[in-house]
């Protein structure tokens, strides 16, 4: 048996520059951080006396004998394309609710491929379990997806992430110091809006013409290594608020399908309310939204938006995880 855990990411500065559209012509960076938030995976080869060959637990509970009757809309491709034959039980939990910006669809990839390769007893290296990632997303899943979140659930931490034209990723960990992270963590404050949505419907309204926004993207990026200038120097912490508010307004120029109004009420509540800055995670259109919140504001944030969930959350730096393996005799 193996099982693994998977994080969750925050990005702050940079998303939209990580899809290979564009930075294979222009470059791409993005300021981003793992937390301590999981998609855990459990799987098994099932004995041969079972009733059933696959057992998939998700949202729901599946007992088939042929692996294209499976409703998974990942696992079926994933153990066809790894040529895995024999009988499996694969269970999912999800510490936070799927397709709301915090890199789930991702986290679950590549989650599932390190559980699926640890019990063929391959042991991968974090680049090859990127790499896997990547191209079972893109080429096997055929989805339109950036390389940010694969990247950063399967690194873990805190980093500056370079997408070149050449097509190298490059993490480079954020070195301000654990008192400075720790002062950066507690003034972010994580909200659920309550709606979902499918990150690649949204990505669909820019994606196509992305050299339009081109002045939007080159500013998006500049805000990486203004946010890491932000964090290097001993000045008040408050600025990185600021451009959060910035990344957020250009974010919402690329496509009017990224907010809602439903996410600029919750926004402007906030706001109103003390928060300097914010950002609705992910593609956009629905899903988490985070904010950067002095200490002494926290509490009027908190009653403001009480109608809303509140994720406390921590950074967190492994990346995805193999927590259990039992080998099969």
């Amino acid at each position: 048996m193996v099982i693994g855990k998977t994080p969750y990411r925050i990005s702050f500065f940079g998303g939209g520059t990580d899809y290979p559209l564009w930075y294979l012509k222009n470059g791409g960076a993005v300021l981003a951080v793992s937390i301590d938030k999981y998609c855990y995976l459990t799987c098994r080869y099932l004995p041969f006396f079972s009733e059933h060959k696959y057992s998939i637990l998700w949202s729901k509970t599946e007992k088939v004998n042929d692996l294209l009757d499976i409703q998974h809309p990942v696992i079926p491709k994933a153990v066809n394309w790894m040529g895995i034959e024999e009988g499996l039980e694969i269970h999912h939990y999800g510490d936070l609710p799927a397709r709301s910006g915090i890199g789930s669809s991702s986290s679950f990839v590549v989650g599932l491929i390190h559980v699926l390769s640890t019990l063929k007893e391959k042991m991968l290296s974090k680049h090859e379990l990127l790499e896997l990632a990547l191209h079972l997303e893109r080429n096997v899943l055929q989805e339109n997806v950036g390389s940010q979140d694969q990247t950063l659930v399967t690194y873990g931490g805190f980093n500056k992430v370079d997408f070149l034209q050449t097509g190298q990723i490059c993490v480079h960990p954020i070195t301000i110091g654990n008192d400075k992270q720790k002062q950066l963590n507690a003034r972010l404050m994580l909200f659920f809006s309550g709606t979902t949505r499918t990150a690649s419907k949204v990505v669909q309204t820019f994606l196509s013409d992305l050299a339009d926004r081109k002045e939007h993207l080159n500013k998006m990026k500049d805000l990486v290594d203004q946010g890491l200038k932000v964090l290097s120097r001993s000045t008040d912490l408050d600025e990185f608020g600021h451009l959060l508010h910035e990344a957020w307004c250009l974010k919402k120029q690329l496509s009017t399908s990224i907010s809602t109004d439903l996410c600029d009420d919750i926004y402007e509540r906030a706001r109103k309310a003390g928060a300097i800055g914010g950002k609705l995670l992910g593609a956009g259109g629905g899903g988490f939204m985070l904010f950067y919140v002095p200490l002494n504001a926290q509490d009027k944030v908190l009653s403001t938006l009480s109608d809303l969930a509140y994720i406390p959350f921590k950074f967190e730096y492994q990346g995805s995880q193999i927590i259990h393996y039992e080998p099969t005799y």
